[in-house]
């Protein structure tokens, strides 16, 4: 074990009164060379962070874990277009660190020995059933790392969570290691959430607007800090890594992902109004974000927010206000939930509605199945959603998305929408990806933009008019495409938060 981890161990518990705050941890002095990492989940949140530092700290050894052989054996794939996650970047940092200090394993149990540091950064899927059922985070994948992590360890470490949680969740974990602990053996347990942006993620880690470490105020707990702090003082900047309390890190990053969802709810309510006013949505969000107080990141109005984490985290901030019994503050959060599934519902329905009522047997182009552009996640993808309006209305899908698969799409609507083979009646005739969008809008009635991948805005769109029916519809989802343009080729334009005409009424 590390220095650091020694006199973790050994400090008495209890802060003196001269001690300063924890935002003040002073990490002079506290070497890094030579550690050894492990982290739990080599999924979007745990492959590219420990990609980076591996990257950034080069005598650092991290090693990657996961008990999937199929993910563990596509992040060792000599083909790094292979990898199990795409990320923009993330295969040149993986290509110069991997079999260097970088390695990727499912000996869960050796490498979790053998670490200094240990990041958990595992599924805290919602929970489907029991208690707090659609609302509270299910963290029975933490507690079973926990275990592992007492059962395996004969030496002193630092447990770090990097899954998000809800509050008082580190907690659990350190409850869980003191009672199956070996003797002699001592943990100490951070908060270090992730906030990244998928599609950016690893410019996020290379120029974090902020990392946010919080640990327990005791020597220590704070010692543990330092350590990690440390660790990415390797290439940020101390006043950018925040050091404080575990409880005020866990709660900093549901909010954080709370507000950037109520910011894309505000701009999609003020879509709809749009359209019945003949305002435009987006002139709107310029003259509003061009104020220095509310800034104009999150205000481009869309089909809605999706991705792993802004609807369950919103669910669980509603759970945890209603555990506490704030009921006011429960409804208000969840009203954000509300306007994003509206606004998919909207969308869908306007589709509808524009093509004379009736989609049946008509064939629909969807552009994107990816929740966003630059990555292939659909988890809580809005296309899902609009997918299984329109195939309840017996449309035929044709869909293209330049990173996401057949396999994964039928999934997502699997899982989160309830929509297979056996409920969907010749499901694999109505729902078809295609290899281009050119092909996806061949014969088809209307297309949709449903991720704004920057290729779609240089669709040969002349082409697609010439081989969809007529009259030819365009739907979009995000506010990609050039409007005008399509209208003088001849399609028929429909666009969130714009009249199609000065007076018009859209969606």
């Amino acid at each position: 074990a590390s220095p650091a981890m020694a006199a973790a161990a050994a400090a008495p518990a209890g802060a003196s009164a001269a001690t300063p705050p924890m935002s003040d941890i002073d990490i002079t002095g506290v070497k890094i060379d030579g550690l050894k990492v492990a982290c739990i989940g080599a999924g979007y949140v745990g492959g590219p962070t420990m990609a980076v530092i591996a990257m950034k700290c080069p005598t650092v050894t991290v090693t990657v874990l996961d008990i999937s052989e199929e993910r563990i054996a596509a992040w060792n794939d000599e083909d790094l277009d292979n990898l199990p996650v795409y990320e923009p970047g993330l295969a040149a940092v993986v290509a110069e660190t991997r079999g260097r200090n970088l390695f990727f394993s499912t000996d869960v149990e050796g490498a979790v020995a053998a670490a200094d540091i240990v990041f958990v950064s595992v599924n805290t899927p919602t929970k489907l059933h029991g208690v707090g059922k659609g609302r509270a985070a299910d963290v029975k994948n933490l507690e079973a790392c926990a275990r592992t992590i007492a059962r395996v360890s004969s030496s002193n470490k630092i447990i770090v969570e990097k899954s998000t949680v809800p509050i008082k969740t580190a907690e659990t974990i350190r409850r869980v290691l003191e009672a199956n602990k070996r003797p002699g053996c001592e943990f100490s347990v951070l908060s270090n959430p992730e906030f990244l942006a998928e599609g950016t993620a690893v410019d996020d880690l290379f120029e974090p607007s902020r990392v946010l470490i919080g640990g327990e105020d005791n020597p220590a707990g704070r010692t543990a800090v330092a350590q990690l702090a440390a660790v990415y003082n390797n290439w940020v900047a101390r006043e950018r890594i925040i050091t404080t309390n575990l409880w005020s890190s866990e709660l900093s990053k549901l909010v954080a992902n709370a507000f950037l969802a109520q910011r894309i709810s505000s701009i999609n309510s003020i879509s709809a109004l749009c359209e019945r006013t003949g305002a435009d949505v987006s002139e709107v969000a310029r003259a509003v974000g061009s104020d220095h107080r509310i800034g104009p990141n999150f205000l481009k109005a869309s089909l809605g927010f999706g991705g792993s984490c802004f609807q369950k985290d919103i669910l669980n901030l509603v759970y945890l206000a209603e555990r506490f019994g704030l009921p006011e503050v429960a409804a208000y959060w969840e009203q954000v939930i509300a306007m994003n599934e509206w606004q998919k519902r909207r969308f869908a329905e306007g589709m509808v509605s524009s093509m004379f009522n009736s989609v049946s047997g008509k064939r629909i182009a969807l552009l994107g199945f990816a929740f966003k552009k630059d990555t292939a996640d659909v988890r809580e993808t809005a296309a899902a959603y609009v997918s299984k309006f329109l195939l309840e209305e017996r449309a035929h899908l044709r869909v293209y998305d330049p990173k996401v698969r057949l396999p994964a799409m039928l999934s997502e609507l699997d899982y989160t929408c309830g929509v297979t083979p056996e409920n969907c009646p010749d499901m694999a005739t109505r729902f078809v990806s295609c290899a281009s969008a050119l092909e996806a809008c061949d014969g088809a009635d209307a297309l949709a933009v449903m991720t704004e991948w920057d290729e779609f805005a240089s669709i040969d769109f002349e082409a697609a008019f010439a081989a969809m029916r007529k009259p030819a519809f365009v739907f979009d989802g995000r506010n990609v495409l050039d409007h005008a343009k399509l209208r003088a080729i001849g399609f028929q334009v429909y666009v969130i938060g714009k009249p199609t005409s000065p007076s018009a009424t859209v969606l």
